[in-house]
């Protein structure tokens, strides 16, 4: 999906935001960057964890004082439009853009683009299924296919922007779903009826997405969509960085770092195997990922320092034995 229009490119960005502190009078700036804070929001998903993870540990090498709250989508942007929160990795579109668009009404946020290449939302289903000829959603609701289904579409939370988007296609009657039931519970809880089923080779059509271990973990297929019920080019989606206005002026150091971090979407699965399968602490599991892929970690840091004015990639080599 394309930036909306009414956002600057990522380089003239930059250079605006440059100029904003060249003219500030050189008091003010040093003022303003006399925190260190920089507060998180994280909601309970394995991807974000440990890329938030990551992105702290990194700045609190470089001198700052990384913050994480696990705090859900709606109250993250609240959040960020009262400047209660910094940062957000997950700004997943085009399921939150609802909420995206009313916040980026009120000027307060900065997106710095998108951190995951490949990002993809949308129905899945075991690919035995696929192979029994349900390959579009509009193969859901037939007599035969909806009664194997048991009628029934297994998502995560509600207020999530997935659930939001799964629930308006319901209300709408999209693909005939208007009188399928939602069993929405959780990412582990969706996960658990998909891989009970899976084991026993039963039909089952869940809210998928990658990245995410689940992709690595079962042999999945994800339906087309032609009614767009998950967005635009078949559910593909950006996972922005969103700061607020407030942040990035006071921190254009962090604010680069944050704006550098650039994955694919096998890179942030193989995150999530490592703390959602593996059971690796997110901290090690961030730590492992570094030293496997030091050289995208020596891009992040492409020009950016340490508090004090050093370089930030040899000092992050060293701290990381990378």
């Amino acid at each position: 999906m394309n930036a909306s229009p009414s956002l600057v490119s990522r380089g003239t960005r930059a250079v605006l935001l440059g100029a904003c502190l060249a003219v500030a009078p050189l008091g003010m700036a040093q003022a303003q960057d006399d925190t260190t804070e920089v507060r998180f929001s994280v909601p309970p998903w394995p991807g974000v964890t440990v890329k938030t993870e990551l992105a702290a540990q990194l700045l609190e090498t470089l001198g700052y004082t990384p913050q994480q709250e696990q705090l859900g989508t709606t109250i993250t942007y609240q959040a960020l439009n009262e400047n209660e929160l910094d940062a957000f990795l997950a700004g997943w579109l085009p399921a939150q853009q609802g909420m995206y668009d009313t916040a980026m009404e009120k000027g307060t946020l900065v997106d710095l683009g998108n951190n995951v290449d490949g990002a993809r939302i949308g129905f899945a289903v075991p690919r035995y299924v696929a192979e029994a000829g349900v390959t579009s959603a509009e193969d859901l609701d037939t007599p035969e296919n909806a009664e194997r289904f048991g009628r029934t579409v297994y998502s995560i939370e509600t207020g999530t922007g997935m659930s939001e988007q799964l629930n308006a296609g319901v209300d709408s009657d999209t693909y005939g779903l208007g009188d399928w039931e939602l069993s929405e519970t959780s990412t582990p809880g969706m996960l658990g009826a998909a891989d009970s089923a899976i084991n026993n080779q039963e039909w089952i059509v869940f809210a998928g997405w990658t990245p995410h271990w689940m992709n690595i973990k079962y042999d999945l297929a994800y339906l087309d969509d032609p009614k767009d019920l998950w967005g635009e080019d078949g559910g593909r989606s950006d996972v922005r960085t969103l700061v607020t206005k407030e942040f990035s002026e006071a921190h254009p150091n962090a604010t680069k770092l944050l704006d550098q971090l650039d994955f694919t979407a096998d890179d942030q699965s193989d995150m999530i195997r490592r703390y959602d399968q593996d059971e690796m602490p997110k901290d090690e599991a961030a730590i492992a990922w570094m030293r496997d892929n030091a050289d995208k970690v020596e891009g992040f840091l492409d020009g950016v320092t340490t508090r004090d004015g050093e370089p930030a990639w040899p000092v992050v080599q060293k701290a990381f034995d990378l």
